[in-house]
């Protein structure tokens, strides 16, 4: 039943994540709103919102272990593993904008998280101040999105991209739920699958929640990032993958500890919080270097990704925190 499960959440993330990118070009090319944009908001809130879903429910459902550990270990996933993927699909240019803004805000948001956690628990209050975060990033966007230059845009406006551009906008932001609804499901059906043979396998929650259900709710950026990069749509897939991340910080984490206070696991503090500022910081670097995320730097991100899996995947991390 796992399998079936998988194979069938596989089918729909992909069918969805076509969708998703070709509706949301489509917007960005009417609305002349920079793709990068759309990336950052549109796209990254339809597929943060597994991780913001899975999270808030593994805290109200008794396992808020999972909540911290599905947040470090998508961020990670996001810019080693599917940073990596896209940037070997096709290498990733990178919109000015990112590095001036929305980058700085990532590693911000990320040092906010570690800070607020240092002590072994997130607070009622602290989520709240993550949750005030993304809603002051979701008003900077919309100023963004208005003021935005027209001549900043770099679509490639091919026949599929007009045709969808030619629909009304209403249409386009219909597609866009529909698609975003169906990345959920077909990361749900993707999770349980995953959740049936972690669970048989005896791991503990903090565990499942970097490994499993962290790469589970990280597919639909996978397949959003993918089909974005193959369709030479780069600007929407980094501004994603970095909105994707900002938001997993501001709204998966800030909703979840601000409903209830999350423990936060010893190997979190003293390992996984240096690896996800640590990505953070080195894809920032690999941006900076000639605006280009190469083909070479998305195997770099890869083996750092693998490392990071074997060493919690492989118990290494236990040594460390004990």
């Amino acid at each position: 039943m796992g399998i079936l499960f998988l194979i069938a959440g596989l089918v729909l993330l992909v069918l969805s994540g076509d969708g998703l990118v070709r509706f949301a070009s489509g917007l960005a090319i009417k609305a002349s709103i920079p793709p990068v944009i759309v990336g950052l908001t549109i796209v990254s809130i339809g597929t943060s919102a597994p991780e913001i879903i899975a999270s808030v429910r593994a805290a109200l459902e008794g396992n808020p272990g999972i909540t911290v550990g599905n947040v470090i270990g998508s961020n990670i996933a996001n810019l080693a593993l599917i940073l990596g993927v896209t940037a070997l699909i096709h290498p990733v240019r990178v919109d000015p904008s990112l590095m001036r803004t929305d980058w700085p805000v990532l590693v911000a948001a990320s040092l906010l998280f570690w800070f607020f956690a240092r002590n072994g628990s997130l607070e009622t209050w602290e989520g709240g101040m993550l949750l005030a975060g993304g809603i002051g990033l979701l008003i900077m966007l919309y100023f963004r999105s208005r003021f935005a230059n027209k001549t900043d845009q770099a679509l490639t406006e091919d026949l599929d991209e007009q045709k969808d551009a030619s629909r009304s906008i209403w249409m386009l932001l219909g597609g866009i739920a529909v698609a975003s609804i169906g990345l959920y499901y077909g990361s749900e059906w993707f999770i349980e699958g995953a959740r049936q043979l972690a669970k048989q396998m005896g791991v503990s929650d903090h565990v499942i929640g970097l490994t499993v259900v962290a790469f589970g709710t990280s597919v639909p950026e996978l397949v959003a990032s993918g089909i974005a990069a193959w369709k030479r749509e780069s600007d929407l897939a980094l501004g994603n993958l970095i909105g994707s991340n900002i938001f997993n910080i501001f709204f998966a984490a800030g909703l979840s500890s601000s409903i209830i206070a999350l423990p936060v696991d010893g190997q979190a503090l003293q390992f996984d919080f240096w690896w996800m500022t640590a990505i953070a910081l080195i894809v920032g670097a690999m941006m900076w270097h000639k605006s280009l995320v190469h083909r070479w730097k998305g195997v770099v991100l890869l083996l750092a990704y693998l490392v990071y899996m074997v060493c919690v995947g492989g118990g290494w991390t236990e040594g460390i925190v004990n």
